[in-house]
Order: structure tokens, then sequence, then C-alpha cells
């Protein structure tokens, strides 16, 4: 064989090896695959849509092609949305969706070739008018705080067991209902439905808005109450103690009076028992009191040598 034999030999083989490499394609694990050929998609001999699940499987090479449908649970967050409750009042309301892939075939027939954006398009408006009938049944106290006591039936939830009777809150018997309703709708789709659930209930802006005001104004209207009930003791208080501040100042008063003029007593007592004993000196030393305080600030008298209050001067005993 000569070297173009050769040449030729190692590109059928690579020829061959592309071709089957092509006619091979793997399915991942939580995956499943639909198989067209021509834009149409291969039937089983059942004329039923052929179902590739998980591993290795063949196809037409350059002719068949693969559409990967992912068959794990997965979670739709549908936007917040306006429900009106049994009272005629509006809440909004945002849930989500736990769901999945129960019939590849019909899910790619009724969603444009496998097309995930167009079934959550048609899950949501399910999701929506079934919780817009269930919410219509039930009062805004119900549905936020919910009341135990109410019992659903057990064909709702798989979970429970025969003949028992679940107690649950009005919040978790809409959430069921609307499970059941969205899983017999979503059976069209080739969807199962897990689960249902609301994250988050609100009031309308509006009407937290004039809520928050009333609120606001039922504060104020208490603190206000507070603070004159408050202010009122506080008078109380304050007229209590300035009333026990003048008793005990008149009080105080009353006793220092008293302590004065009982040591005004006992000082002209000793000072009569001074003078008693001896009035000659006691009438001198008052004398010089009266000459030292008279003229303590250097004052000027115009006085007779003659009169009575000189009388020191001019006799050391006082005469004339």
């Amino acid at each position: 064989m000569g070297k173009a034999g050769i040449n030729l030999m190692l590109v059928l083989v690579a020829v061959l090896a592309f071709v089957g490499l092509n006619s091979l394609f793997v399915i991942n694990a939580g995956n499943v695959g639909i198989v067209t050929r021509f834009g149409k998609v291969v039937r089983a001999a059942d004329d039923q849509l052929k179902v590739n699940d998980p591993g290795l499987h063949f196809k037409i090479p350059f002719i068949d092609q693969v559409k990967t449908l992912d068959a794990r649970i997965q979670t739709l967050n549908s936007s917040a949305d306006r429900f009106v409750t049994s009272e005629k009042k509006d809440l909004i309301i945002d849930s989500y969706v736990k769901w999945k892939i129960s019939d590849p075939a019909t899910f790619y027939l009724t969603t444009a070739g496998g097309n995930v954006l167009q079934a959550e398009d048609l899950l949501k408006r399910r999701i929506t008018n079934s919780l817009r009938s269930q919410i219509g049944r039930l009062t805004i106290h119900e549905l936020v705080s919910g009341k135990e006591g109410e019992s659903i039936d057990n064909s709702f939830d798989s979970d429970l067991g025969a003949g028992d009777a679940a107690l649950v809150s009005k919040r978790e018997e809409v959430m069921q209902n609307a499970l059941k309703e969205l899983g017999t709708s979503a059976k069209e789709l080739g969807i199962s439905i897990i689960d249902v659930r609301m994250k988050q209930i609100n009031l309308p802006p509006e009407v937290s808005n004039s809520i928050y005001q009333r609120m606001r104004a039922e504060r104020n209207a208490v603190a206000k109450l507070h603070r004159s009930q408050g202010s009122r003791e506080a008078e109380a208080i304050r007229a209590q103690a300035d009333r026990e501040v003048v008793v005990k100042l008149a009080e105080a008063e009353r006793e220092a009076r008293t302590l004065k003029g009982e040591g005004d007593a006992e000082a002209i007592k000793i000072y009569a028992d001074a003078y008693n004993r001896n009035p000659a000196l006691f009438e001198f030393l008052r004398s010089m009191d009266a000459y030292r305080s008279s003229t303590k600030e250097q004052d000027v008298m115009v006085l007779r040598p003659e009169n009575e209050f000189l009388k020191f001067f001019n006799s050391p005993e006082g005469g004339r």
C-alpha cells in the first residue's frame, strides 16, 4: 500500500470516528432528552414521543437533534400581585411554586418545544387564578394569623396518613386547595406541582400609609395622655415639696427666733450682773466703746467741753 493509500485510510478512520461520535449522545442525571428529526419529534413504535432517560443513546448523525429538558424540581417565583379578600380588602401577596416535569412528551408539545419561559408564564396564570379564587374566601385576619382547628381532605397532600384529620390554619388550607387545583391544571402541561407557598403578605401602599398614620395618631394620643398625667403628678409633687419647704423654713425661723431671744436674754442678764458688780467700771468701758466707735472713721464732732459725752476726757473718774 502506497503513501496515498495510507493517507486515505487515515481520512476514512477520522471520518468514521467523527460520524460515530456524532451518533452518540449522553443525557445527564436529572435530565431527559427529546430527539427531533428534520424538525419533527421522533416517536416510538406506539406513536408516542420517544423520551430518552439519563444514559448513553444513539441518533442519526447530522440529522437528529437532541433537546435536553431539566427534570429536577424547579422554583417559580411569582411577582407580587394584588388579591381581594372576602371583606373586599386588597392585599399584595408574593408567592412561589415548586414544580418539575412529570410528562416530558406533553411538556415538550405544550410549551413550544420545551420552552421553560413559556411554561413558567402558563404556570403563573394558573397560580394567580387559583390563589385569587382561594384568597377571596378568607378575611385578612384568617389569612394573616390563621385559625387553628380547620381540617382538610387527606387527598390534598399525599404525605398525610390515611384516616388522619390534619389540623391546619386557614392559610395552609388555602395553599392546599391551590395545590390541588394547580396539580390538576398543570397536568395538561406535563408538569407536577410539588408545593405552593406564600412568601410575603403586605397591604397596598395607600392602605399601609393610612394605617401607619392612624397608628401614629393613636400613639401620639397615648403619649399626650401620659405626658399630661406626668405633668399633673409633677405639679402635685412640686406643690408638696414647696409646702414642706415653707413648713420647714417656718419651723427653722421660729426655732432661730427662740434661740436668739434666749441668747439676748442671757446676754442682758450677763450685762446686768456685770453692771451690778461694778457700775463705774461698766460705765467707763461702755464710754470707751462709744469713743472708739465714734472716732473709728475719723468723724468730726463739735461738742462743748462740758458735754456729758466727754466726761471721761475731763476727769478719769468721770466727774466734771
